[in-house]
């Protein structure tokens, strides 16, 4: 063993010395630059495109408001309400604007410390002169996307040892921004603050399960990943505990490696929970409950079926005891998606019925073909799961074995960061499969890992040992990358310079027409009911109170908004007008896109999904076989 640890630490030092010497300073330093400029190049190009599809700095300020739809509309409004407020803990803490007849604390209900931090960071700056609030947000926002793709560049260039990884990682991200990102008209969607860093914590993931990774780096990797973590979705920290917990069971990291993430994810979480006042939900989570479970597992020795038990009990009985129903329409619209549950369900039935939460098209292959993303992608998977296989399997069988020998064998049978990046994209994948919203979390990732397989050294040893060309190694590994982007440069430049050039407008005179009238008409403490999406622009425009809104993570706004929603369903005006009355309506916004639906099939019309969940008789889907409450 001593022998082992000495032969290991001349290695690392004879790495060391090569790493620092004077050409890989340079050629680190031009990497570097390299994704730099992509990331700005990204920055600048969805920054155009804003601006050409809205003529955004040319409309009034209402049309720029009204362009924030939906959701976007909804966070968008906390970043102008702490501008305007002379106290900003009073707005946050004690907000009766957001719900009628409600007083919410806005930190602890939603993720809106972005805009909190922007708006103080904006008053602090000397910038008010030439620079507008709503530039200085959305501004903010593509610069992240500059963040992005130096992530993902930073990712495939640890993976293969070749910056020219990182910037076919950075061409590819941009030339399929449809499927990458859509950041351009979504700017203040929560995806677009999260998965930039998102994205920074998977590379710091990669860096630290990099063999001969020195101490000092260890330390600043915990750190940064620790840092990162209070951004995500704990269903997407679920899934990569997931990850962790394969590559345990199959041998492929150490107990410091496994114990160190797990921690950082709980440490994550806490600091979350701690960040939205003690929020209830974080705590009862399934990813919390499963690392619990499973640094069990690691420290005693169970198997894994009493680790799968313990992590149910510890949920089941976390959700118990503090009451949690804030999640349960996300596993209500799973248990309906995979046909485990009914449909009924007014919640799961919105889900099912949005195009967003259905299946991924196949014209999304179609167009990852087309930019030759998709084959090297799909050779690099099966290249590599056939590796992992082989390197389980020999682990597997010298997992009883303590001599030096085989344990050499295990640590360099198969790289631990490659593999976290394969199970990686492979769960995020299915997930994208299965749910087409899922696709942004994978694509990005996808572009790193398809350039990896074009650029790294593993797959080409392969492939040139195959036909007995061990010697064209170097050449072969920096050719390709550099054919593959001139042949992309030729084929899509021209298109991007003319999607650059086409300009457009944004036109919507009726929603103008209203806020202009509300802002005008009503009193500044008119409480409005109406359509979530509908409603969140009301409150962006003209600061007005509502009885709902998109944010759907609370169990009772979820019930007061299917009740304002019976308006169009099959209940009597007196009833309706009690419901409305109940929740502090003054009035009430009905869309004719709504009444006269044409977008959903029949079934997944809303007055459809209402009637179905009041038990009244609707034609259900494309079956056309009537159903009831009997």
């Amino acid at each position: 063993m001593t022998s082992l640890r000495q032969r290991k630490g001349s290695k690392g030092k004879e790495a060391l010395q090569s790493y620092w010497s004077w050409g890989a300073i340079i050629w680190t330093s031009i990497g570097c630059s390299v994704s730099v400029g992509l990331g700005l190049l990204c920055c600048i190009y969805m920054a155009t495109l804003h601006e050409n599809d809205l003529w955004f700095s040319n409309i009034k300020e209402v049309e720029r408001e009204i362009s924030f739809r939906t959701e976007c509309g909804l966070y968008y409004s906390y970043y102008k309400q702490m501008l305007q407020a002379p106290s900003i803990h009073e707005e946050l803490i004690h907000d009766n604007l957001t719900e009628s007849k409600r007083t919410i604390n806005l930190l602890q209900r939603m993720n809106i410390y972005q805009e909190v931090f922007l708006s103080v960071l904006y008053r602090l700056l000397p910038i008010q002169s030439y620079l507008e609030p709503m530039y200085f947000y959305i501004y903010t926002v593509f610069s992240l996307q500059a963040v992005y793709v130096i992530a993902l560049y930073l990712t495939a260039w640890l993976l293969s040892g070749s910056w020219l990884a990182g910037t076919l990682t950075g061409v590819w991200y941009i030339l399929n921004r449809v499927d990458t990102t859509r950041v351009e008209f979504t700017i203040s969607l929560r995806e677009n603050w999260s998965l930039p860093f998102f994205a920074l914590q998977v590379a710091a993931i990669t860096c630290y399960l990099r063999p001969q990774l020195g101490a000092l780096q260890q330390v600043l990797i915990h750190t940064t990943s620790k840092r990162l973590r209070s951004l995500f979705n704990q269903f997407i920290l679920l899934v990569q505990a997931l990850i962790i917990y394969t590559l345990d069971c199959v041998d492929l990291l150490t107990t410091t490696q496994v114990t160190t993430l797990y921690l950082v994810q709980v440490s994550g979480l806490l600091s979350v929970w701690l960040l939205q006042f003690c929020n209830s939900m974080i705590l009862g989570s399934l990813v919390l409950s499963f690392v619990v479970a499973a640094l069990f597992i690691r420290h005693y020795h169970v198997s894994a079926c009493i680790a799968l038990w313990s992590n149910d009990l510890i949920c089941v009985c976390l959700q118990k005891a503090l009451q949690l129903r804030s999640d349960e329409h996300i596993f209500k619209f799973i248990k309906s998606k995979f046909a485990l549950g009914p449909t009924r369900d007014f919640d799961a039935g919105l889900y099912l019925c949005e195009e967003a939460f259905g299946l991924l098209p196949l014209d999304t292959l179609e167009r990852l073909a087309g930019t030759l993303l998709l084959y090297p992608y799909t050779l690099t998977l099966v290249l590599l799961s056939g590796m992992l296989t082989v390197a389980v399997l020999q682990n597997l069988r010298c997992s009883d074995n303590n001599n030096i020998s085989s344990v050499e064998r295990r640590g360099e049978a198969f790289r631990p960061d490659v593999a976290y990046n394969l199970l990686h994209t492979v769960l995020y994948g299915i997930l994208a499969f299965s749910t087409m919203r899922m696709k942004y979390i994978w694509t990005g990732h996808m572009c790193a890992v398809a350039a990896y397989g074009v650029c790294g050294t593993e797959l080409w040893t392969l492939v040139l040992r195959a036909l007995r060309c061990n010697t064209k190694l170097r050449l072969v590994r920096n050719a390709v990358p550099l054919l593959m982007m001139c042949w992309l440069y030729y084929k899509f430049w021209p298109k991007l310079m003319e999607e650059l050039s086409e300009l457009r407008e944004f036109y919507d005179p009726d929603t103008v027409e209203l806020m202009t009238w509300i802002s005008t008409k009503t009193p500044k403490q008119a409480v409005f009911a109406g359509s979530m999406q509908l409603l969140a622009g009301i409150k962006l425009c003209t600061g007005r109170v509502l009885t709902n809104h998109p944010h759907y993570e609370d169990k009772d706004l979820r019930e007061r908004t299917r009740q304002v929603y019976q308006v169009y369903a099959r209940r009597p005006p007196e009833e309706v007008y009690d419901i409305l009355r109940a929740v502090g309506a003054d009035y009430v916004v009905l869309e004719n896109s709504i009444c006269y639906e044409r977008r959903h099939r029949r079934g997944c019309r809303l007055r459809d999904l209402l009637d179905l969940a009041n038990g009244h008789v609707v034609y259900m889907f494309s079956l056309g076989t009537l159903v009831s409450s009997c």
